[in-house]
């Protein structure tokens, strides 16, 4: 504070020399008043800076020698003294400011007092020339009345000696000054006579207006007289009224009095059983709190039991809600598997920081609370609402997922055909959904967990035989993910048996006894598969990816034998070339991913407006699913969406295919099984090529290794392990 004045003070002391060098008399006088007010309170904040100071030196109990915040005090000591010294220079170059302030005013007020004398002087110098004026005019007017012996004179004089003429130089000179002034005096009187005629006409305004003035008055004075009079007239007329009215109220207020007091004779016994009454009704009124709080008392536990009993409806109302929900959902799902219905599922992913940040990130798909099938989606500021067979929204976890499907792995055991695929546009979440990852695995790797374990519990009367396939569908090429040569593209074949299902000749197929067998088969398929970055997914899968699981079981009490196939599909993602930023081989890969997947609708609209053709064979994807999706399979669409407000077009497209998909009648399910011989385990640890097995046939003729020789088998086996421990 103490540096703060110091530099005030210095601010002060420029503007003092500063309006020293600059301001006159007139404008020191008003920078005098500011500056003194701002001296006044500089004044006033030293003296609250010096209050502080010895206050910090009442409270100082215990001073020290060496302690720094004494000699900060000094410090501060020493500047308040210079600032003090600095602020005593401030006032005496301000007393100096005031005396030349007011030298400077005694000069104006002399100034002042010569103007009024030369004022006076002028004046006087006026009236002396006026007078001097009228002289003249009169001795003019004298000199004109006697011409001739002016005349008379001037020759006379003419002949005079030298000082007559001389005297008469003079006196012309003097006649040629006064007939000068009597020009200016002509000159101002006509000037005069001027302001006289505009005087005169002003005044002549003036009267006139008065006139008008007079005029108005005058028609506004009989304007008021007329109307008091009117006022005169009505107000006699209404107090003549009012008489009448008052005379005749008058004489009817007279028969109601006569009328009042009959009735008061007649209303005396009235009056006193009305008193009667009027005391019984007092002691009620004394007697009414009791009453009332008795009554409130009941009232309030009346309606405590009925809220009671309200809620306890309630509760059973809901109870009963959710049962026939859950009911009519398992009726719904009853009703699905005896049509044959494709079950749709829909996921919803959580927003990542992929996604983005502001508008375009924001979640644009919400849920409802009661119906765990619904879900919303706001597009273009509209809701749009979409109904599936079971909605996840993004914290449901991937064990949860899986309840809700392994109902469906299971049945593949006792020899149902099962197809369960992930669609969505590509960064939705599928491969998540269907492979996940090493400590939080999806669909495939939990699906054969639950299979070994249903193995096992039903190995005592029942043998088991799992294989294992994968495929991916790149470029509407189909390779095998498990082969030697992935490269090589295979076809897609109908079993020459007459069966009518497909299968793909050179497809590799292994056995698989445990959880290791699993992640060493899942290893060495996933790193086959085609994956790239893209502007939309940093790990975008290129290619459809399928898992063909097959299981063969035999009842060793009745020799009854089944067939159950579960199809594991992560389609690839449909993108927008524009957005994903797809070049060259990308946009290739795109543009035949976008392909199959309209083929796919294309297949869903015969389906669903159940046409005689269905063009199964317009893509390798839709041929390979032709099994799945004829009607002699059990089939569940996971459809993915993104929440982010960005892609709200992509996930309107999705659920709209979900819908349609959900539509689709495929007909009852039919089982595998037959009684029959059991094939060797020699046999079923040979790479299989079938597809859709048949229910009840052989290896179809043409496979190659219908019937190897032992020694073929040996080594085909070695060298099968050898991989799967290579890919391990």
């Amino acid at each position: 504070q103490v540096e703060t004045l110091k530099a005030k003070l210095l601010e002060q002391a420029q503007e003092i020399s500063r309006l020293r060098s600059e301001l006159g008399g007139t404008d020191a006088e008003k920078h005098r008043d500011l500056l003194a007010a701002e001296n006044e309170r500089l004044r006033q904040e030293m003296k609250a800076c010096e209050g502080e100071l010895r206050e910090l030196r009442r409270q100082q109990q215990a001073p020290c020698r060496d302690c720094p915040h004494l000699q900060e005090n000094a410090g501060l000591q020493e500047q308040l003294s210079q600032l003090q010294r600095e602020a005593e220079e401030a006032r005496a170059k301000l007393v100096e400011l005031d005396l030349e302030v007011q030298q400077k005013t005694n000069r104006l007020a002399e100034v002042e007092l010569r103007l009024k004398d030369s004022l006076a002087e002028r004046a006087e110098e006026e009236e002396r020339l006026s007078r001097r004026l009228r002289d003249s005019q009169e001795t003019i007017a004298s000199l004109k009345s006697q011409p001739q012996q002016i005349k008379y004179i001037i020759k006379t004089v003419e002949v005079e000696s030298a000082k007559a003429k001389q005297a008469l130089c003079e006196t012309q000179s003097r006649n040629q000054y006064l007939q000068e002034q009597v020009g200016m005096q002509k000159q101002v009187l006509k000037e005069m006579e001027q302001q006289l005629q505009s005087s005169q006409k002003t005044e002549a305004q003036l009267r006139a207006q008065i006139m008008m003035y007079e005029a108005e008055l005058e028609r506004a004075h009989g304007q008021m007289l007329e109307e008091m009079q009117a006022l005169e007239e009505e107000k006699d007329r209404a107090i003549e009224e009012a008489f009448s009215r008052a005379q005749v109220e008058m004489k009817a207020v007279h028969e109601n009095l006569a009328g009042v007091r009959t009735n008061l004779l007649m209303l005396q016994p009235a009056l006193r059983t009305l008193t009667h009454d009027y005391n019984s009704l007092k002691r009620q009124v004394r007697d009414f709190p009791l009453l009332l709080q008795e009554t409130l008392r009941s009232a309030r536990a009346e309606i405590s039991q009925a809220i009671e009993e309200v809620h306890s409806t309630n509760r059973e109302l809901l109870r009963k809600y959710r049962r026939e929900l859950q009911l009519r959902k398992k009726c719904h799902n009853e009703l699905v598997r005896l049509k044959g219905n494709i079950r749709v599922f829909g996921r919803v992913r959580p927003i990542t920081k992929e996604d983005g940040e502001g508008p375009e990130a924001a979640n644009a798909v919400t849920f409802d609370a009661d119906d765990d099938a619904v879900l919303h989606l706001l597009h273009k500021g509209k809701q749009v609402s979409f109904e599936l067979d079971k909605v996840f929204p993004p914290q449901a976890s991937q064990e949860e997922v899986f309840q809700e499907v392994q109902a469906l792995v299971t049945s593949c055991i006792d020899g149902y055909n099962v197809c369960i695929f992930a669609y969505g546009q590509t960064g939705a979440g599928k491969t998540y959904t269907m492979e996940g990852t090493a400590a939080n695995p999806g669909i495939n790797q939990r699906a054969l967990q639950l299979l070994f374990s249903e193995v096992r519990g039903k190995a005592a009367d029942w043998d088991y035989t799992i294989t294992v396939s994968a495929a991916e569908i790149y470029n509407e090429s189909l390779r095998d993910l498990l082969g030697k040569e992935p490269q090589e593209k295979l076809e897609i074949k109908l079993c020459p048996d007459g069966s009518g299902q497909l299968y793909v000749p050179g497809l590799t197929e292994f056995r698989v006894q445990s959880v290791e067998d699993i992640n060493k088969v899942f290893e060495f398929g996933h790193v086959k598969r085609v994956t790239e970055c893209t502007n939309l997914n940093e790990h975008s899968s290129r290619s459809h990816a399928l898992l063909i699981v097959t299981v063969r079981g035999l009842d060793r009490s009745t020799g009854l034998r089944t067939t159950g196939k579960l199809n594991l599909v992560d389609l690839a993602g449909s993108e927008r070339v524009g957005r994903s930023g797809a070049e060259g081989s990308r946009l290739r890969e795109a543009q035949h991913i976008n392909k199959s997947l309209s083929a796919l609708g294309d297949v869903i609209y015969a389906l669903r407006s159940r046409q005689g053709h269905v063009p199964f064979r317009n893509s390798k994807l839709t041929y390979l699913l032709q099994d799945s999706l004829s009607g002699d399979s059990k089939t569940l669409m996971m459809v993915q969406v993104s929440p982010a407000e960005k892609n709200t077009s992509e996930t309107l497209c999705s659920l709209k295919f979900a819908e349609r998909v959900r539509s689709v009648e495929l007909g009852p399910v039919s089982r595998k099984a037959e009684l029959g011989s059991w094939p060797s385990q020699e046999h079923l640890e040979v790479p299989k090529t079938l597809l859709g097995d048949s229910p009840g046939s052989a290896a179809p003729p043409g496979r190659g290794h219908a019937s190897p020789s032992p020694g073929q088998l040996s080594s085909r086996s070695a060298s099968i392990r050898r991989k799967l421990q290579t890919s391990g």
